[in-house]
């Protein structure tokens, strides 16, 4: 059994197809990236498995029971967190109450407020945040309101957490820093991945297997090595394959 799954997963919007008949997994334990060039379908396939978007045809299953149907938040207090492409923090509030969110109303639920002070308090110093707890959120920098983001999701105690391209806009040396921590968030803390990433270095050089769709399609999967020597996603990505 695997710890999520999806089965023939498919959605259009009016006349245009998004996904189309998309069978994917994740094991326990695993980094699994999700990649394909823009507009293939990948932030609507989390859109679905977190049921921002109800499903067209196919079903998801997490640690083998039926999640399709449920509300975005029974589905985070089942155990699956996210972030987003475009942070979606609370903007007038500090970066402690904002992570303190995460502990109210995601997995474990802490009606005590202490409780939620002291988590969001680790959660800032294991994603780097530490000194900047009383910050309102809409002055932070991008890199930190990219942590910010990660804090608030780990904060819900996810099993599994889908990383929507949390290194955007980050540069070099915090693209680096930010491969460790995911790393550490499975190493360390036990949680599993699915992430979706443009920097084709960053998801590489961290995922234990890769799926690629291209124009709501699966069209690849395996290891990093081998989907980069895949032809279809070498056309996907670059176009047109010639034989020289």
């Amino acid at each position: 059994m695997y710890l999520l799954e999806g089965e023939s997963v498919g959605k259009q919007f009016g006349g245009i197809t998004a996904l189309y008949n998309v069978s994917f997994h994740v094991g326990e334990g695993e980094i699994v990236g999700l990649i394909g060039p823009n507009g293939a379908g990948k932030t609507t396939l989390f859109n679905m498995i977190c049921c921002v978007y109800p499903l067209d045809t196919g079903i998801i299953k997490f640690k083998g029971s039926k999640i399709t149907g449920l509300k975005p938040h029974q589905i985070c207090q089942k155990g699956v967190a996210r972030t987003f492409q475009i942070t979606q923090s609370f903007a007038n509030i500090t970066v402690l109450e904002n992570i303190m969110v995460g502990s109210l109303f995601g997995k474990e639920r802490h009606g005590n407020l202490k409780a939620a002070r002291e988590e969001a308090a680790k959660l800032m110093e294991f994603t780097g945040l530490q000194g900047k707890a009383d910050l309102i959120v809409g002055d932070l920098i991008s890199a930190d309101a990219r942590r910010l983001e990660l804090a608030r999701a780990l904060a819900a105690k996810p099993d599994i957490l889908l990383l929507d391209e949390v290194m955007a806009g980050l540069n070099p040396s915090e693209v680096a820093e930010a491969m460790k921590l995911i790393q550490r968030l499975r190493n360390e803390m036990g949680i599993t991945i699915l992430m979706v990433e443009h920097i084709m270095k960053s998801v590489m050089g961290t995922s234990d297997r890769i799926i690629v769709i291209d124009s709501g399609r699966k069209i690849a999967e395996g290891t990093p090595k081998e989907v980069s020597e895949n032809p279809a996603v070498i056309e996907a990505y670059l176009g047109e394959v010639r034989e020289i």
